[in-house]
């Protein structure tokens, strides 16, 4: 198959499993903008009215906390629903693991492009939430796809290793749930890096998405541009991880016919 005959196919199954989420639902696709801003409500609610939590030491409004909160949220979701569906991805398509003719590798790239549309969608109610707040769009705010790349790569690596074990370790969606909780509480989502004590702080930065958070917060809000050294160091990472979990894909799917 072609590269252009593979990316259309991609395309049309991500289309297709976008639309199937929210076929039958009165509000259909309009439940990707509610979705997003009925999470960044809550957790403003609960965090900055009742908890009454602040971003670090220095002060700012209850809108402003909403925003830096909701980057991290958005990143973080699109990692947990990558790696959530990955175990499944194999052995709930078993209609395309016995087709000889279909590229069963692509079933990844076609859930990493769903949650990519979803966190798209969270990017514009972010955009439209800063205009209508008063707070603008910085030049910087078409950075955050730039600095999503090598949590893309990271999330597409990993979901090519889980769906191949999800076919032979069947347990293994359970682990996937509750690491993907885990790394919530480890990743700045509530809170600045720079409140993390420094001796606890290498465990979070060991944490890819520490990175990428921190300076997703910077290009959207702070309007500064990324740390391209610290930027790139990710990108060859996750290049390196991708091409490893590709590499252990294509190396066992040859016995997924045989489990399932």
């Amino acid at each position: 198959m072609s590269i252009s005959n593979t990316a259309e196919l991609v395309f049309q199954l991500a289309r297709r499993e976008v639309s199937a989420r929210y076929k039958g639902s009165v509000l259909g696709i309009f439940w990707s903008f509610v979705n997003p801003l009925l999470m960044l409500c809550v957790y403003t609610l609960f965090f900055s009215v009742i908890l009454k939590v602040r971003w670090g030491d220095s002060p700012q409004s209850r809108s402003e906390f909403a925003m830096l909160l909701f980057v991290g949220l958005m990143m973080h979701g699109f990692l947990a629903e990558c790696i959530n569906r990955a175990p499944g991805l194999v052995v709930g398509n078993v209609n395309y693991v016995k087709k000889v003719v279909f590229p069963i590798g692509i079933l990844p790239v076609v859930s990493i492009c769903s949650a990519l549309f979803h966190w798209a969608i969270s990017m514009v109610v972010l955009a439209l939430a800063l205009l209508v707040l008063g707070y603008g769009l910085p030049p910087t705010f078409p950075l955050i796809f730039v600095v999503m790349l090598p949590l893309i790569l990271y999330a597409l690596g990993l979901s090519w290793m889980l769906s191949v074990l999800g076919v032979f370790l069947r347990d293994i969606n359970q682990v996937v749930g509750v690491f993907s909780q885990i790394l919530l509480f480890l990743s700045p989502v509530f809170f600045p890096i720079s409140n993390i004590p420094l001796e606890y702080r290498g465990i979070f930065m060991a944490n890819p998405l520490t990175t990428l958070i921190e300076q997703g917060r910077s290009v959207v809000i702070a309007g500064q541009f990324p740390d391209w050294g610290a930027w790139s160091v990710q990108l060859l990472v996750s290049l390196a991880f991708c091409f490893l979990g590709f590499s252990f894909f294509r190396r066992t799917k040859g016995g997924f016919a045989d489990v399932l």
